[in-house]
């Protein structure tokens, strides 16, 4: 079989399935997704043997570290996979939720209905549990999806995919309501972004070059971020104890993903106070710090920071330092160089809150508190489909209801357009 027949087979049976599984009660999708969860947590010890192939293979083929963190299953992630599943179960169903009524003169009764979007073609790297979130999601959400997983973690993702099948198969769901793609070859690829007459919305996650080679290659619609250029500021009436908790988490609980911080901007009333303090605990963790100009003089032997810094995305433990004369600085900075992703201010004052919640433009803006938790499951989402920066029609984490959109519904009683 060729890959644009594999991709048209793959289409059609998607298109098939999300005709049935639009129709399909709540409490058929839930039993799937419960059916889902048992699978995961009962077949851990054939996860855990399909994951170490890839894991093996990526430490042969030396990857970065962050890479390789990303595609390793452990029992803890497993467990995280199965409770994602099961906390989507028990969130409300968003599929036929009427979300607006209003009568017109002539009487007519209209209205919006939230319905499935169709199929979604999710295209990702690394992360073998993006597998069993993005179906969770898309089942609830009455959506087929097609998976088509990276080469790095081909035999994790696979593993996974099969036992969602098998649970879908058992509780009633149609099976190509979930397929993951056989093929490792990265033609398939392209080919499913040809399919606009079988695929509705198609979803990357990954680093940025795959982003942008799906946004221009792709016939579909995209939803996308290209970059997570996240930013803490302290500002000078911010608990200093807070910000330092705040910003050690953001940067190194787990910095191989897209909301961990990469740049620390600090008003210059308190960097003296507060940066000696802060590096040394960042360079404990083993993060490498790049300053400005003030924030080297503050704190020997910082490397320079350079331009290429204030726009960059490290996913590893590094971490670009400014300081800055007040908040208006601070959004400047974001404003130029942030990806419109996830920025936070620590700060006492409700009112610089409340303007830096105003101001900044970014799919989630936090106060006091870590960047880490722009995260579906973390703002009670149940899981993501992904992290959407482009507004279009979803910005920030993608949950249940920006996995549908609505159509229209009118009531009458014999009304006719005159």
């Amino acid at each position: 079989m060729s890959l644009k027949d594999e991709a048209v087979e793959l289409g059609k049976k998607a298109k098939q399935a999300s005709r049935r599984l639009a129709r399909l009660s709540t409490t058929v999708k839930n039993r799937a997704l419960s059916a889902m969860a048992e699978a995961i947590e009962s077949q851990s010890e054939f996860l855990l043997k399909e994951n170490k192939k890839d894991v093996e293979q990526a430490n042969k083929a030396k990857l970065s570290s962050a890479l390789v963190d990303r595609i390793t299953l452990t029992p803890a992630r497993i467990q995280g996979m199965a409770g994602g599943l099961r906390d989507v179960a028990a969130l409300p169903d968003p599929v036929g939720e009427v979300v607006k009524m209003w009568r017109r003169p002539n009487g007519l009764q209209v209205g919006r209905m939230r319905i499935p979007l169709g199929v979604i073609a999710i295209i990702y790297e690394a992360r073998p549990n993006v597998t069993a979130d993005a179906a969770a999601l898309c089942v609830k959400s009455g959506n087929a999806v097609i998976l088509r997983g990276g080469s790095e973690a081909h035999h994790s993702s696979r593993a996974i995919g099969v036992l969602l099948q098998q649970a879908c198969a058992t509780a009633g769901v149609p099976e190509a309501a979930v397929q993951v793609a056989e093929s490792k070859d990265h033609g398939l690829v392209h080919e499913l972004l040809q399919l606009e007459d079988y695929i509705d919305l198609v979803i990357p996650r990954g680093g940025e070059e795959l982003i942008r080679a799906v946004a221009q290659n792709s016939r579909i619609p995209v939803i996308k971020h290209y970059k997570g250029v996240c930013h803490v500021y302290v500002d000078d009436e911010a608990s200093l104890e807070m910000a330092e908790k705040i910003s050690l988490n953001a940067k190194v609980q787990r910095p191989a993903v897209c909301n961990a911080m990469e740049t620390l901007l600090v008003h210059e009333g308190v960097a003296k106070d507060f940066l000696p303090s802060m590096v040394a605990k960042l360079r404990s963790a083993g993060v490498e710090v790049r300053g400005c100009e003030t924030t080297q003089k503050l704190v020997p032997g910082i490397k320079a920071a350079t331009e290429e810094d204030w726009s960059a995305e490290y996913l590893d433990l590094i971490l670009a330092v400014r300081v800055l004369k007040d908040m208006d600085a601070a959004i400047a900075h974001i404003e130029r160089y942030g990806s419109q992703h996830t920025e936070s201010i620590v700060t006492s004052n409700y009112a610089k809150a409340r303007e830096f919640l105003d101001r900044v433009d970014s799919s989630v803006v936090l106060v006091n508190a870590s960047t880490r938790f722009n995260d579906g499951g973390e703002l009670g989402l149940g899981a993501e489909m992904g992290i959407s920066t482009s507004k279009i029609h979803a910005f920030g984490p993608m949950g249940l209801e920006e996995l549908t959109t609505t159509k229209f519904i009118v009531f009458g009683d014999g009304q006719i357009r005159e």
